[in-house]
């Protein structure tokens, strides 16, 4: 993706909402790796994916600023609800106000804390999951949502979706020379068990870091 062809696509698609943009760059401006914002492309497809396939309830791990979990609320359908947690809590005095002055602050539930620990606790089986933390835990996230050994314990319905983010990692996947770094391993672990999983149908697009579409055959 060269950055000719990348104002091309968002000179094509619906724009990015003053909110936003102004969302995208506070966090840049104010934020360490405020590189990892989703940004306008990686929003649009988000909030089309719930528009199409309408969940009840969404899982988001991996808050970071709320530009994703913004553009994931709003296309929800009335009533729906989306869950997110953050386990950096340095971040949540920025994320919160961001995510309490938007026009979908009645539909995000906003937490502090691992979602491998906080998220069974609610009780709530998800229609879809967006996966964007800590990437040697990916695998960890992945059996949280689909245990192979008792699949009742699982937090993802039938029909289900996962998005997982950054499943290309910059490439690092198919570079040997990073083997052996921990989020590479945690990365090419989750694609491997996604790739042999038969209950689930996959796709990954080279949009931005790769993104994962996943859904639950059930």
């Amino acid at each position: 993706m060269t950055e000719k062809l990348e104002e091309y696509i968002l000179d094509h698609i619906d724009k990015e909402d003053d909110y936003l943009y102004d969302l995208y760059r506070a966090t840049n401006l104010h934020l360490l790796y405020g590189r990892m914002v989703s940004g306008n492309l990686q929003g649009q497809l988000l909030k089309m994916l719930v528009s199409v396939s309408h969940p009840k309830n969404i899982l988001e791990i991996g808050t970071f600023s709320g530009y994703s979990a913004i553009s994931l609320a709003r296309g929800l359908d009335e009533g729906g609800r989306l869950f997110t947690f953050e386990i950096n809590d340095e971040l949540e005095d920025f994320t919160r106000q961001w995510i309490d002055n938007s026009d979908v602050a009645d539909r995000i539930d906003f937490r502090i804390g691992d979602a491998l620990i906080e998220a069974p606790k609610l009780g709530v089986k998800f229609d879809m999951v967006f996966i964007d933390g800590d990437k040697r835990k990916y695998p960890n996230y992945y059996r949280m949502l689909l245990p192979e050994d008792n699949m009742d314990e699982g937090l993802l319905n039938s029909g289900g979706l996962i998005i997982a983010d950054n499943t290309l990692w910059d490439g690092h996947v198919v570079e040997p020379e990073y083997d052996n770094d921990k989020q590479t391993i945690g990365i090419k672990t989750f694609n491997d068990i996604v790739a042999n999983d038969v209950r689930v149908e996959k796709v990954i697009l080279p949009l931005r870091d790769g993104l994962t579409i996943i859904r639950y055959k059930g």
